[in-house]
């Protein structure tokens, strides 16, 4: 079975982050959300994807390549071009066109078919669905959840008639004008006959112009509303919520990578660190290969990168630090992402560049000689 991941976002709501990564490659315990996706698809019988790319596309397509160690099947489209100056020029054509583009390319969609944003982690019961959809010989099938009436704005708000067939669509609506709070999820069955609704050549969204032509045109397109996990990190808080979700262990189903050496303490091989001599306080997450000094204090939720360093005297509470990030033992940090040359305040958005604000001393590349932090 074949599927589309869209992955060509810039990820503006994931600023700073996404300035480095694609949004597709946001680490939730150390694994981009991404690779979770794959799982499922693959579990539930799709063997071959192809990801829309563009905003920094290289990180994505060096990481899973032919999608051959995962199990399945990769390819990719890329929208956007290289510049005379060698610049990369990303050109996204939009979730519905750059389907289009696709099945312009090599008519790759010649069955039912998936699609699904890359910047959730699910527990969908694809196969489940994939009946549903059939079953109602739909066209196309947008997965719902119910979300608080005053959430509606984030999301595509669907109305449904008594037999789960959407008759009216809206695209982020005022919680005083929505229609219902059953919220798209950004997951889709469509048929190939989908590709007669979407115009060639242009910039076209799934959202805001495939699903309400469907709803005019009254063709078979309906709702289907599992049970399921869905997990938005569409937002630097998001990925911050979510995080602590999973330390917590509040998703049922998300296995933490590394081994439980104490409760609620999971970690990476080769590590340095005296638990006797170290305050960890639960959930927390360390990766491999970094080191813990005699004297630091860890309070979770948080998680600490690979290859780091955290010196004696420093406190890192509720954090998430990236990988190869030295923590001087005059830090004193609380509710902050440490990524790249940012620190972030994920409930304010907040973003602080390390560099321009004279912290270097307090929070630098671990690779580093200490002698030129």
């Amino acid at each position: 079975m074949k599927a589309m991941i869209l992955g060509a976002g810039k990820g503006t709501r994931a600023q700073p982050i996404t300035h480095e990564i694609p949004k597709p490659m946001i680490p939730l315990v150390r694994k981009p959300v991404m690779a979770y996706l794959i799982d499922l698809l693959r579990k539930h019988g799709v063997d071959e994807i192809v990801v829309n790319t563009s905003h920094l596309a290289p990180i994505i397509e060096d990481y899973f390549r032919d999608g051959e160690q995962f199990g399945v099947s990769m390819a990719y489209s890329y929208e956007g071009h290289i510049s005379s100056s060698g610049d990369a020029v990303s050109l996204p054509v939009g979730s519905a066109g750059g389907m289009k583009k696709i099945q312009d390319f090599s008519g790759f969609f010649d069955e039912t078919f998936i699609v699904l944003c890359g910047d959730a982690w699910i527990d969908l019961d694809i196969t489940k669905a994939l009946e549903i959809h059939r079953q109602k010989q739909a066209i196309a099938s947008v997965i719902i959840k119910e979300v608080p009436n005053d959430e509606v704005f984030k999301y595509g708000i669907v109305k449904l008639d008594e037999n789960d067939r959407i008759v009216q669509f809206q695209e982020k609506p005022d919680p005083e004008n929505a229609a219902s709070n059953l919220a798209s999820t950004g997951i889709y069955i469509f048929e190939p006959e989908i590709f007669d609704y979407i115009p060639s050549a242009v910039t076209y969204d799934i959202g805001g112009q495939l699903l309400p032509r469907l709803v005019q045109e009254k063709l078979p397109f309906i709702g289907i509303n599992l049970p399921f996990q869905w997990l938005d990190i569409g937002s630097v808080q998001d990925v911050w919520t979510v995080t602590s979700q999973i330390l917590k262990g509040e998703v049922h189903g998300f296995k933490l990578p590394g081994k439980e050496v104490r409760p609620g303490i999971h970690v990476g091989i080769n590590l340095g660190v005296d638990f006797d001599r170290v305050k960890i306080t639960p959930p927390v997450y360390i990766g491999g290969s970094s080191r813990i000094e005699a004297g630091a204090t860890i309070v979770g939720p948080a998680v600490i990168g690979a290859n780091c360093v955290i010196e004696g005297g420093a406190t890192i509470k509720n954090c998430i630090i990236e990988d190869y990030t030295r923590i001087s033992s005059f830090a004193n940090l609380e509710g902050k992402i440490i990524f790249g040359s940012q620190c972030i305040d994920p409930m304010t958005e907040t973003q602080i560049d390390i560099a321009e604000a004279g912290l270097k001393f307090m929070i630098v590349d671990a690779r580093k000689p200490v002698a030129d932090a």
